[in-house]
């Protein structure tokens, strides 16, 4: 292990309970151990990755938030006794790895429990909403500190909760904490004053408007967080850790409305001094640990970092805090291993929290450990196949069932939280199996191919490996896909795969009766009824080096528009955005924290955006587009970027040995490319 991440491996305590090392798993929905969203019980899927990582030498390990009232099914967790004497047969297993365990139990979403079209048509038909009430009470899923709008949607608006229901809340968490105890388990998360959810909806003074004991001073709005852990440890006992979700900053303008990193704004939920305070309040009412980040839903990239966001985005917060209290402060967030060590080192920091890392690769503590950090499969912040909530104008939570019912897969390791269906498994006939194309859908099957022990041989037309993914991956802050790259390529090696550059196929028939996956990709989709299109710069080109002059138009506000219009202003130069749609990044798959971080930084450093607007003609030094009303608009610049899409590009040659993955069967994003290109290399 190289020594500066020696300090990540020093034992430390939460109260009385000594954790083994400093890496801490946060948690993640879909990674539950009594399940997510559906009927509660023990969750062998859940309990399956969090083993993993206990054996790959994490010291705290915090499953998926655990709802003390199942949302969707109305049930209270605490009177489902099985699933907790399942537990308990499951913990030595878990208590062989020498990590500890802290369940997180969570009072709920309120106004951010993500709300679909689906919903939406339950909740405003009356008929429906009183037959779906036994399985989906909207009403009361969606209660909060006040009336407020929900996140998602303008349909289903937020009640305020009674007392009697608080107070329901409250005894629920401390008999669920209970029979956790009873089961083995190590502690207890409390989810959370953080991330704009119910309890901290309570705390923050643009949701709260109450005029009870649960509203007003500070006292008061953190007593649901406070009366929580009371009663917990009235039931558990004082040496019995409790830890706390905790938002330590809002960073929040409004409902809907986030502060960007180094935005001067006027703070309208916690800011700063009132958290010196809180802090040392939940450290009185009895807290163990503070688990820490910034964000609300409203502001969801801070606790949800994409791309965009900067390293350690947290981290500066987390070590102020620390100084307000006397309880161990862990930080989460985008945090880079060799950055949280020199923090812990110097006294400022007493655990690093990981999430999206362990989904990409539940090994990567054990291969930092052994000094094997190329081989750690990286995240690359996509949210694409553990969290691709998404929302744009009109439209609430637009996202597949399977995803919704399915959180924490993974967009780069096609096994995390599939393993039924995604495994290697080993071949009985080993063949040569010739891989057109070596971009990442290429690369992936042939990997794959290899693990299963066939000879797979990959035919590349160009000089290197990586296809499309090296432009896709060219953009200054887009290092950990360039990482991901890096990874492939390595692979390459390490597996000894046969890479043939330079190799250009034409047919997949010229392999005769030979297996054979196509992996060529698509092509730009060219604008050829618009006159002057030869004049525009194709997007990939841009990224692969085609210069470009000061004001650049960018046709298309999709993410590839909105990543390059994003690129060219972190250049210096000055982008402008046409998009045919009445909303930027309106496109499912796209996470709401990725989409809301681009529209609000275009918003904040006003970017020109035309929505609602098509381009009808590209001239020199000039655009032509008309608006929704068929109003002609001349646009100056000096370039023109087109991002209009993609379309397959397979090559020809069928038979039953042929298969097709990636783009060049349907244009999708890396986490269809990638599991097309695993399933692909299964089949053979």
């Amino acid at each position: 292990m190289d020594q500066k991440y020696a300090p990540l491996f020093t034992p430390w305590k939460i109260g009385k309970c000594e954790i083994k090392n400093r890496i801490v798993l946060t948690s993640m929905g879909g990674t539950d151990l009594f399940g997510w969203m559906e009927k509660n019980h023990f969750d062998r899927d859940g309990a399956k990755f969090i083993l993993e990582v206990a054996k790959n030498n994490c010291g705290l390990v915090l499953p998926g938030c655990q709802p003390v009232y199942n949302p969707m099914l109305g049930q209270w967790l605490h009177k489902n006794k099985k699933m907790f004497r399942d537990l308990k047969a499951w913990m030595p297993a878990f208590h062989k790895t020498g990590a500890k365990l802290f369940v997180q139990l969570t009072a709920g979403f309120g106004r951010s429990f993500t709300i679909s079209s689906m919903m939406e048509t339950l909740y405003s038909n009356p008929a429906l909403r009183v037959l779906s009430k036994p399985f989906m009470d909207l009403d009361k899923i969606t209660a909060s500190a006040s009336p407020a709008p929900n996140r998602w949607s303008d349909k289903v608006p937020s009640r305020e909760m009674t007392k009697a229901e608080i107070y329901e809340f409250i005894d629920a968490f401390a008999k669920s904490a209970k029979l956790l105890q009873d089961a083995g388990v190590d502690g207890v998360e409390i989810h959370a004053v953080h991330e704009g959810y119910l309890l901290d909806q309570f705390t923050l003074g643009y949701v709260n408007k109450r005029t009870d004991e649960f509203g007003g001073s500070l006292e008061n709005r953190y007593r649901f967080a406070a009366e929580i852990v009371k009663a917990i440890k009235k039931a558990c006992g004082d040496d019995f850790p409790v830890s706390l979700r905790y938002s330590i900053i809002s960073k929040t303008k409004g409902f809907r409305q986030g502060a960007l990193p180094g935005e001067e704004y006027i703070e309208v939920g916690r800011d700063m001094k009132e958290s010196e305070l809180a802090v040392k309040f939940l450290e009185d009412a009895g807290y163990d640990m503070l688990n820490c980040d910034n964000g609300t839903y409203d502001a969801w990239y801070w606790a949800h970092p994409p791309v965009y966001m900067p390293e350690n985005c947290n981290l500066a917060d987390c070590e102020h805090i620390k100084q307000f209290c006397s309880i161990p402060i862990v930080c989460a967030g985008r945090l880079d291993p060799a950055v949280a060590a020199q923090s812990i080192a110097a006294g400022k920091l007493d655990g690093a929290g990981f999430a999206r890392p362990f989904l990409a690769d539940q090994q990567w503590v054990t291969k930092l450990l052994a000094d094997r950090e190329d081989d750690i499969r990286p995240c690359i912040l996509c949210h694409n196949g553990c969290f691709n909530m998404c929302h744009y104008k009109g439209v609430p939570n637009d996202q597949a069932l399977s995803d919704s019912l399915h959180l924490a897969r993974c967009a780069v390791n096609a096994e995390t939280m599939q393993w039924n269906k995604h495994y290697i498994k080993a071949t009985n006939s080993p063949k040569t199996v010739h891989i057109i194309g070596g971009g990442i859908g290429g690369m992936e099957a042939a990997r794959v191919l290899k693990l299963r022990g066939h000879y797979p041989v990959i035919h590349e037309k160009s000089s290197v490996l990586g296809g499309t993914f090296i432009p896709a991956s060219a953009e200054s802050y887009k290092g950990k896909l360039r990482d991901l790259l890096a990874w492939y390529r390595r692979q390459m090696q390490e597996l000894h795969i046969e890479v043939k550059l330079e190799d250009e196929v034409t047919s997949a028939s010229v392999f005769g009766d030979a297996p054979v996956i196509v992996a060529t990709g698509s092509v730009p989709r060219v604008l050829k009824k618009v006159p002057g299109h030869e004049r525009m710069i194709e997007a990939c080109d841009y990224l692969n080096g085609t210069p470009v002059g000061d004001t650049v138009a960018v046709i298309g506000g999709g993410l590839t528009g909105c990543e390059i219009a994003y690129e060219l202003a972190l250049q210096g130069k000055h982008p402008i955005i046409v998009e045919m749609k009445d909303d930027l990044v309106s496109q499912t798959g796209v996470c709401l924290a990725n989409s809301s971080y681009l529209r609000e930084w275009f918003a904040l450093h006003k970017t020109p955006v035309y929505l609602e607007t098509t381009l009808s003609k590209v001239k020199d030094g000039a655009i032509l587009c008309k608006d929704k009303d068929g109003k002609e608009i001349e646009i100056a610049c000096d370039s023109v970027i087109s991002c209009a899409g993609y379309i397959p590009a397979p090559l020809e040659g069928k038979g039953k040995n042929v298969q097709l993955v990636g783009d060049c069967l349907a244009v999708g994003n890396l986490r269809s490319v990638i599991w097309r290109a695993y399933e692909a290399a299964m089949k053979v």
